[in-house]
């Protein structure tokens, strides 16, 4: 009779009865708030909010001054810039004017060459009057050569400069073009990590810093809590564990409400709190608390607030 005096006891500090006779247990609100840090150490620049403000998912929330990062874009984009010139530069080849200059000297190394020519037949037609010595003939004949090998040296120069460059000089522009793209993204990637926008839709819970203080990388300057962060936790006893189960619906009552928040359980403890380090007695297994966790949908969680006391009532 003692023993059983004991337990209704012990049942009795966890669980109320409603008043319809129904049992509940007394919970309460638990937050976890998302605490939000730059990524790169630095000055803060600017916040954007206040403490209790409703931000939606994508807003602007704080950011550290970025100097450093924007110069460091900036050379990345001349240079990545540079290097796409150049890349197209080898595709395209020489320029029209550049290709200009090539044919008028082809032009006038034809007239030089047409000019040794006729000297040379002049040459030839005295050489055989014997009006001109073997030394005048052998010049002349020189002078063809020569002329002639200027011409087709132009020739090949123009036929070089309206091609492109040559695979591995296209290869080498074009892995260097694409090596100062990378530098861009990283330094974009690192000149994003000192402005933070809100990961989700939310209110803001606390600020902890404001412009003007220096913020490590990773340190927080503030606190979001979305609605989906907000939870219940109540605690039940051992005897009541068997009536639990994930995904079980439960209903929370709480003062100031004004419509019971339905939830569903989620969380289910498997090692109890409050009790002894060893249980010898019907009585001390009285003493034995499991926690207990329930996830409201989002909207329905708007209207409790993080330590606000609620009374559980396990739905069948």
């Amino acid at each position: 009779m003692r023993e059983a005096i004991l337990l209704m006891l012990g049942l009795c500090l966890l669980a109320g009865c409603g008043a319809d006779g129904r049992q509940t247990y007394a919970g309460y609100v638990e937050a976890e708030p998302l605490r939000l840090a730059p990524g790169r150490s630095g000055y803060l620049d600017s916040v954007s909010v206040e403490r209790g403000d409703e931000v939606d998912a994508g807003a602007a929330l704080f950011a550290v001054d970025a100097a450093s990062e924007e110069a460091a874009l900036a050379a990345a984009e001349a240079r990545h810039a540079a290097a796409q010139a150049r890349n197209e530069d080898l595709r395209k080849g020489s320029r029209d004017e550049e290709l200009a200059v090539y044919r008028a000297q082809l032009d006038q190394a034809r007239a030089a060459s047409e000019l040794s020519a006729a000297q040379l037949q002049r040459q030839q037609a005295l050489y055989a009057r014997d009006a001109v010595s073997r030394e005048a003939l052998d010049q002349a004949q020189s002078a063809v050569a020569r002329d002639r090998a200027r011409v087709r040296e132009l020739q090949a120069a123009i036929a070089s400069a309206e091609l492109a460059a040559r695979d591995d000089a296209l290869r080498a522009a074009g892995d260097e073009a694409r090596a100062a793209a990378a530098v861009v993204r990283e330094a974009q990637a690192q000149l994003a990590q000192k402005q933070v926008q809100a990961p989700a839709g939310g209110r803001i819970e606390d600020i902890y810093f404001r412009p003007g203080e220096w913020v490590a990388a990773g340190q927080p300057v503030l606190a979001l809590l979305p609605p989906q962060n907000r939870h219940l936790r109540f605690f039940v006893p051992e005897t009541a564990l068997g009536g639990l189960q994930l995904g079980q619906a439960i209903r929370a009552h709480c003062d100031g409400c004004a419509e019971p928040v339905d939830a569903r359980i989620r969380f289910i403890a498997a090692s109890a709190e409050y009790t002894p380090p060893v249980l010898y007695s019907r009585e001390q297994r009285a003493r034995l608390v499991y926690r207990v966790e329930a996830q409201p949908s989002a909207e329905a969680s708007l209207s409790l607030r993080p330590g606000q006391p609620v009374d559980i009532e396990l739905l069948p």
